[in-house]
């Protein structure tokens, strides 16, 4: 295989993946607008749309999602599950779903649990060993590690950590947009920002346990209605 066709592949895989996070994107902006269409009176909805914008989805495509959850245009409606479950090594699992058929997704996402060295939990199986947080990854060089700290903790943040050239925010949900606005008016940009389901204890997995734990969670992420899986296990090196 020549080069320009490497290149090519790997163009049209970078393609794919962003065509699959923007789905993503907005099926929660759909989601959102259902409460109501303007970002200034719902707050789930701006998260949404400041997530879009972080990942450069066009304000074309932003703006039809909102009219689609609002009803001014016919689109999907989509149900909001929480699924759990365990994987190897006694790691605890969640998997955050918008999904326009239950019956479909139910299963599909129990055969990869199964297929995968985990197995899928009943409600509140693993849910209570993790709390919602506001999440922000900034990285370093442009902008320093106290300047973050500072600006971060001034605006309300819980606490920050810094690890491997970034620098990671935590706040609890009630603070969240305060603090974004904070760190957007210094003019930061943000690798990742939005509320994640944070663990409060993590499990240390190794050798198969790690790999396969891995595996799990990235066949997860892989299938169609998942917006985002969480977990507690460090799989190390």
């Amino acid at each position: 295989m020549g080069r320009h066709a490497t290149v090519a592949g790997r163009m049209a895989a970078s393609a794919a993946a962003r065509g699959k996070v923007f789905t993503k994107l907005a099926r929660e902006i759909m989601v959102a607008a259902r409460t109501g269409s303007d970002p200034n009176f719902n707050s789930r909805l701006r998260l949404a749309v400041d997530r879009a914008r972080d990942n450069n989805m066009p304000k074309d495509v932003i703006e039809r999602a909102i009219k689609k959850g609002a009803g001014e245009l016919e689109g999907m409606t989509f149900e909001e599950i929480t699924y759990e479950g365990y994987g190897p090594g006694g790691s605890a699992i969640l998997v955050e779903v918008l999904t326009d058929n239950r019956n479909r997704t139910n299963p599909e996402l129990r055969k990869i649990f199964t297929k995968n060295a985990g197995n899928m939990g009943e409600m509140g199986s693993v849910a209570w060993m993790f709390k919602k947080k506001g999440v922000l990854d900034i990285e370093l060089g442009a902008v320093t590690e106290d300047k973050v700290m500072e600006l971060a903790l001034d605006a309300g943040a819980d606490d920050v950590v810094v690890e491997e050239g970034f620098a990671t925010v935590y706040t609890d949900v009630a603070s969240f947009s305060s603090v974004r606005d904070a760190l957007v008016a210094a003019g930061m940009q943000f690798d990742k920002a939005g509320l994640e389901m944070i663990p409060d204890t993590r499990v240390a997995l190794s050798g198969e346990n790690a790999k396969n734990a891995l595996e799990l969670v990235e066949k997860l992420e892989d299938q169609d209605d998942v917006q985002a899986v969480y977990y507690n296990f460090d799989a190390g090196e």
